[in-house]
């Protein structure tokens, strides 16, 4: 139960932008670095936390996409022959 639980939460947390989370970043940021004893308090650590692993998530999200097209582009490029230099006449 708590597994699935915790899938839902994930589920929505995946359909926010994260550019509407970030701009909540500091707010929330102010709110967690002033302690109360409350519940407010609590969550608002909790939300927090949320936004910067949404922007830790997409930060290495794209750069695996862009690791990924730069193999790809390696393997794209013509490799020489070791016997003789690639070479072409220009005339």
């Amino acid at each position: 139960m708590l597994d699935s639980s915790l899938d839902k939460i994930a589920e929505k947390i995946l359909s926010l932008d994260e550019a509407s989370l970030s701009s909540l970043w500091e707010k929330y940021k102010y709110r967690m670095e002033h302690f109360e004893t409350s519940k407010e308090w609590e969550k608002s650590v909790i939300i927090f936390f949320i936004i910067n692993a949404v922007r830790v998530k997409n930060r290495i999200f794209n750069d695996q996409i862009l690791l990924m097209q730069r193999q790809s582009e390696e393997q794209e490029k013509p490799v020489a022959s070791k016997g003789r230099p690639m070479l072409r006449r220009i005339k």
